[in-house]
Order: structure tokens, then C-alpha cells, then sequence
């Protein structure tokens, strides 16, 4: 028997989920979790931003890896996947310039304006199909630029491909992270020689793009003796969505929303549809598998009421503020995607601002869940102009998928049929990619088969 390990890293949390096939399913174990999040500390311009602290998530990492040995299940290979467009900057030792900045860090508000004075947004778009986001890797780079940090810079890794490197010693560049930066080109599925020269930025930090399924390498020495074992690294899709979406039992041209701190909307192409329509939409082209596409849009998320609940001290459930959402109905409409609610001081004062009274929890909690299902609702909507298609299905994954009365919202917003689950999409689909790596399945599709007889798939 073979076991595989997914690393699954997000804004607030990371996981290690242990897994194996048997009798034609796939069955998972959670072993190892702990904590993350962005903290206020000194950036390489000497000023304080909003940063990752990368050494404490790699040793998060080996202790996650040293406990597979413990409990026994020593995987065959393992796969990292987090976030999009954050990275860390190498010099010439190999060692990290300045750490790794957080994309919610105000940082590129010096650098938008540069950027689009040298390439306007449209060209942009037109050539890479990533719809403007303040915190695309393309602006913050430009922040590096100016500091002098790209100076001393001989290559740049996306933050999975940068733990895989700390793992191997080997450095790969993961194409469908790549695309989130803003600067692979759509129709080559290459770095953009254009963008890349335009803006000055350093040639030789953008390397050949690898595939997920791709073997990076093997464990050091080093990283062997303390973890116990040697295994290979594989490369899922290292961007989290990318992950999520492979393990959404699809079928056909089903849309989805990928459920987590982030709500991700969208749907499978073939190519890149980067029509004036899709960007005025608010749609995005970031890189699949075999250089298909997610067309798809990026929605606040559940963030907002991460944050609350962060700022009543944790002290409700996300069970209990639906529970509580669910006997506080109000009809305060608003647009969950105002830049307003990217990163504020406080998210609680930002919402009865935008509503002009003081909310109760409950309250409060259904206004973020009721405007977070209307925006499924206008994206869908945009989505089929953009297509030219007519859905009646949408599959709900991730975290979010648990979420009753979000899912209720959603139904009544949409009118569409919801299917929901896996719940720990992105493990799974990072798992899903090692395995075909490996050669336990034989392609994705057989992978989607496997997921929808080994985990719950609901259907409102």
C-alpha cells in the first residue's frame, strides 16, 4: 500500500492529510494541523508591513512530515499547495531577500499606477486573461523593483515551489501558481518575454513552467534525518483552487465555487476566453492541468466572517453564527467585493458603516452570508453571458460546503440545483495529482470517479 501526503496551507490554517487507495476509494486521515496567518513586521524597505513568517511554516511542515513516521504512515510522495501570487525572492546563496510579503500588505498601492503607465490593464488582460487584482504578483514585483530587493535576486518561487525547494534542493516553477502572478501568457502558457521586459524586471527569476503531476525531486539529507524517512515531492497544483476544483466530481460544463476564505466561482475551459465581455465581468483565466483553464471569478469569501468572529475573540462557533445568522434575517444588500472589505482594522466597523446602524452577531453574520450568496448569484448570472451557456447545476467545494444556511442562500439566490462537497477539495485534488504523478490513477477523470464514491456529495 502506498500512502501519499497532502500539505494543504492556507491564510488561516495548514494541514497534513495522509491518504491510500483501497477497494476503488480513496481514504484520507487528517494527522497534523497548525496555525498561520499574516503579522505586521519589518519588510526589506526597513518600513512595517504585512508579511508570512515562511521559517515557521517550513518547520510546521517537517513536524507534519516527522509525524507520518511516527503514527506509521511513512508517504510515498507529498505535495504542497497554499494561496496564489505570494513568493519568495532568492539571491545568489539560495537564501530568502526580505522574507515573504503577505498579499493583503498596501504595498503595491505605489506600484499599480507605475505598472499600467508602462503596460495599460487592457493589454494586460488581453494577454495573460488574469483580471486586475491590487495584490497580482505582477504589481508587487514592481514594489521589489523600487527597493532594491530584485536587485540581489537570482530566482523567484511561488511560496509552494519555494517549500518544495527547501524539501529537494531542487527548484521548479508550477504552472498553474505562474498564472496567478499576471505575467504567463495565455496562448504560449509561457512567462510573457514581453511583460517581463517591459517592466524591467530580472529575466532569469522567470525559469521553464512544470506541470502538476511533475516529480520535483527527493528529500535532502538533511530534511531525511530529521523527518525519518525518504519520499519523493510531487507537484500537485500547487495553486489551493487549482487543488479544489480537480476534486469536484464535475460533470460536463458544471460551474463551481471553490468555499473557503476566498469564494472562487467559476468554470473548465479549454482555452482562455479573454474577451472584453469576460473582463468587464470580473473573470479571470488562471492555469489547470495539461494547460486547460479556470474561468473564473475571485468573491470576497468567507473572510468577513472569519474576521468578526476573530474580533469577538473566537468566541462563537462558525456553526453558532449561522445558527445565530439563521434567526436574524435582515435585508441589507451590499457588495461584498468593495475594496473597503479587502483588509480593514476592523471588519465590524466597516459592515454597520456600510449599513448605517449597529448590527447584533446574528445579524451581522446573515448580512455576510445573504450578500455573499447574492454575488453567486450575479456571477453565475455574468458567467452565462460570458459563455454563451445556460447552467442549472452548481457544485459547491471546500470548507464553505458545510455551511447549511450559506448553501440554502445560495439555492435561493441562483435557483440552481447545488451539489456540495468534498469539503477538503484541495487536499484531495492535491492528493488526486500525486497519485496520477505516480501512476496509482490513470488521469483526473478516473480520480473524480474514485472522490464521488468516497466522500459526501449532497445535493439541495
Amino acid at each position: 500500500m502506498r500512502y501519499y501526503l497532502a500539505i494543504d496551507i492556507g491564510a488561516s490554517s495548514g494541514r497534513h492529510i495522509v491518504s491510500y487507495l483501497q477497494d476503488g476509494k480513496m481514504i484520507t486521515e487528517e494527522i497534523y494541523r497548525f496555525q498561520n496567518g499574516p503579522k505586521d513586521l519589518k519588510g526589506y524597505d526597513g518600513e512595517t508591513h504585512l508579511m508570512w513568517e515562511p521559517e515557521r511554516l517550513y518547520q510546521e511542515i517537517l513536524n507534519g512530515l516527522k509525524k507520518a513516521c511516527e503514527i506509521g504512515k511513512v508517504p510515498y510522495s507529498v505535495g504542497i499547495d497554499t494561496w496564489g501570487v505570494d513568493y519568495a525572492l532568492l539571491d545568489e546563496n539560495d537564501k530568502a531577500i526580505g522574507s515573504v510579503y503577505c498579499y493583503r500588505d498596501e504595498r503595491t498601492q505605489k506600484t499599480i499606477d507605475k505598472v499600467h503607465g508602462i503596460l495599460p490593464y487592457d493589454d494586460l488582460y488581453a494577454k495573460t486573461g488574469i483580471q486586475f487584482a491590487s495584490f497580482n504578483t505582477v504589481y508587487q514585483l514592481m514594489h521589489d523593483k523600487d527597493t532594491g530587493r530584485m536587485d540581489k535576486a537570482t530566482s523567484m518561487l511561488m511560496l509552494p515551489d519555494y517549500f518544495h525547494f527547501r524539501l529537494t534542493g531542487v527548484k521548479k516553477q508550477e504552472y498553474t501558481n505562474a498564472t496567478t502572478t499576471g505575467m504567463v501568457n495565455a496562448l504560449t502558457h509561457k512567462w510573457d518575454e514581453e511583460i517581463i521586459e517591459k517592466l524591467g524586471y530580472k529575466k532569469e527569476l522567470f525559469g521553464e513552467l512544470a506541470q502538476p503531476g511533475t516529480v520535483v525531486g527527493e528529500f535532502t539529507d538533511e530534511v531525511a534525518a530529521f523527518v525519518g524517512y525518504k519520499a519523493k515531492v510531487v507537484l500537485p497544483a500547487t495553486h489551493d483552487t487549482a487543488s479544489a476544483v480537480l476534486a469536484a466530481p464535475l460533470d460536463g460544463q458544471t460551474p463551481y465555487i471553490s468555499s473557503g476564505t476566498w469564494s472562487l466561482l467559476g468554470v473548465e475551459q479549454n482555452q482562455a476566453v479573454t474577451l472584453k465581455s469576460a473582463n468587464e465581468a470580473g473573470y479571470s483565466n488562471e492555469g489547470s492541468i495539461k494547460y486547460t483553464f479556470r474561468l473564473q471569478k475571485n468573491i470576497m469569501g468567507l473572510w468577513m466572517i472569519q474576521q468578526v468572529r476573530h474580533e469577538l475573540d473566537d468566541a462563537y462557533s462558525f456553526a453558532e453564527l449561522a445558527k445565530m445568522a439563521s434567526e436574524n434575517v435582515v435585508d441589507d444588500l451590499f457588495d461584498v467585493n468593495d475594496q473597503k472589505f479587502l483588509a480593514p482594522k476592523s471588519m465590524i466597523d466597516v459592515i454597520n458603516e456600510t449599513v448605517g446602524r449597529k448590527l447584533s452577531v446574528g445579524e451581522m453574520a446573515y448580512v455576510i452570508y445573504n450578500n455573499l450568496a447574492r454575488e453567486y448569484d450575479n456571477s453565475v448570472k455574468a458567467l452565462e453571458e460570458v459563455t454563451g451557456e445556460k447552467y442549472e447545476t452548481l457544485n459547491i467545494i471546500g470548507g464553505g460546503s458545510k455551511n447549511g444556511l450559506l448553501n440554502e442562500l445560495t439555492k435561493k439566490w441562483t435557483g440552481l440545483k447545488i451539489v456540495t462537497g468534498p469539503a477538503e477539495g484541495t487536499a484531495i485534488g492535491n492528493l488526486l495529482m500525486q497519485m496520477v504523478g505516480c501512476g496509482d490513477l490513470q488521469d483526473v477523470q478516473a480520480g473524480r470517479r474514485i472522490i464521488k464514491n468516497s466522500f459526501d456529495i449532497n445535493e439541495l
